[in-house]
């Protein structure tokens, strides 16, 4: 025989876990001060930078090619 669950109480706690989610989400975006934030940004614009860099292209025949 299945288990009674009240539906109630499982929508609630549904609820409660989307809007723990949804906390933890803006915790990270609006407590980190405005200067680490820039920091990050300027970081991973560094490693966009290099990784571009490094990309070898199907097109591009290379020097070998020549």
């Amino acid at each position: 025989m299945a288990e009674i669950v009240n539906l109630r109480r499982v929508k609630k706690s549904r609820a409660r876990a989307d809007a723990a989610r949804l906390a933890q989400t803006n915790r990270v975006l609006h407590g980190t001060p405005p200067a680490l934030r820039q920091q990050a940004a300027a970081a991973n614009r560094r490693t966009e930078r290099r990784l571009d860099g490094a990309r070898i292209d199907a097109d591009d025949p290379g020097p070998a090619a020549e």
